[in-house]
């Protein structure tokens, strides 16, 4: 692995289909959510704020909760300055949290497997990892807070 080219980033699996890939800066915090549902809130209050949570499960699939825990993860997104939304959340479902360090001479692109809103997609250690169109999402978000 080539040091000079490698860069941190924070695999997070979003539902069974999909694990995103995500620079470890642009991410505020990871928090554990109390809860009894099944399924993660569309909000979620943090640090202050009530901020945004997007969801990218299937209907039926498998739970948001860890049921003996009873506690769901919520991973915070730093937003773009001057955006209706300065932070926002993502649902993480599943297995496969994890930080690691992703040298670009390791992984192969799959043009084929980009989620519609991802820039790309990579194969490393045979699993397949979308880069989230962070900017569009928050966008998206943004436009939606407004409208309500």
């Amino acid at each position: 692995m080539s040091d000079d080219n490698a860069k941190w980033c924070v695999l997070l699996p979003c539902s069974q289909e999909e694990t995103w890939a995500v620079p470890q800066n642009c991410l505020a915090e990871i928090v554990t959510v109390p809860t009894r549902s099944e399924q993660p809130p569309t909000e979620v209050f943090w640090r202050g704020r009530e901020i945004p949570v997007l969801d990218f499960a299937a209907d039926g699939e498998d739970g948001w909760r860890e049921p003996r825990r009873g506690t769901g993860l919520i991973a915070v997104f730093l937003g773009l300055e001057g955006e209706a939304c300065e932070y926002w959340g993502l649902a993480v479902r599943g297995e496969g949290l994890a930080a690691a360090r992703v040298d670009p001479e390791e992984i192969t692109d799959v043009p084929d497997g980009v989620a519609d809103h991802a820039t790309a997609a990579f194969e490393l250690q045979g699993v397949v990892y979308q880069v989230p169109d962070l900017d569009g999402l928050q966008k998206q978000i943004a436009l939606k807070q407004q409208a309500v």
